[in-house]
């Protein structure tokens, strides 16, 4: 009978996801993440296959995370006020690095046409479906005119956000100012 490890792998999941997410795909290397993980070469290989596997599991946590976060504030919320409360949830949040970890893998690879570029398009194209979604709510609930279109109105939005979060990077740039904007913009609709 195999030997249970003796590790949580959600929480490897998590470590590394916060490495990727600071230093990319190429600013990560195999004795990098065998530091965080705190495993030998040959643990890692066993756990999770390779690096590149590791940073498909770490995307994918990412994604959920924000697609969870994301729902509750709708439910607590309503879907208008998500949409206005997540700016500023972006700005103040200590994270690993304020720019999307999904934007930076799809900058980083795409030109190389590497996998996990592609996989981290899908996970953004998911995750513009979310807002399109919470902007039909606000739309049905009488928040946003009708004649707007939800999908238009939420690549937008996610456009704001991803540029908002590489704002949040720079230095002397008042990223919650940007962030207050967004939100109000969205009282214009």
């Amino acid at each position: 009978m195999p030997r249970k490890p003796n590790y949580d792998r959600d929480e490897l999941i998590i470590r590394a996801r916060d490495l990727f997410w600071k230093r990319g795909w190429a600013g990560t290397s195999l004795k990098n993440l065998e530091d965080v993980l705190q495993m030998k070469p040959g643990s890692f290989y066993a756990a999770f296959g390779s690096k590149q596997a590791l940073f498909k599991l770490a995307m994918e946590k990412y994604a959920k995370d924000g697609n969870e976060r994301l729902k509750t504030l709708a439910l607590r919320h309503g879907p208008i006020n998500a949409l206005k409360r997540l700016p500023e949830m972006v700005v103040e949040n200590d994270t690993p690095a304020k720019a999307c970890m999904l934007s930076k893998t799809l900058l980083e690879l795409h030109a190389q046409n590497h996998p996990l570029a592609q996989e981290a398009n899908r996970h953004l194209l998911k995750m513009e479906q979310q807002f399109a979604e919470l902007f039909q709510q606000a739309q049905a609930d009488g928040a946003i005119d009708s004649l707007h279109d939800p999908a238009v109105l939420a690549r937008r939005y996610q456009s704001d956000l991803l540029g908002l979060r590489v704002s949040a990077e720079r230095e002397g740039v008042d990223a919650k100012a940007i962030a207050t904007e967004i939100a109000k913009s969205l009282d214009r609709l």
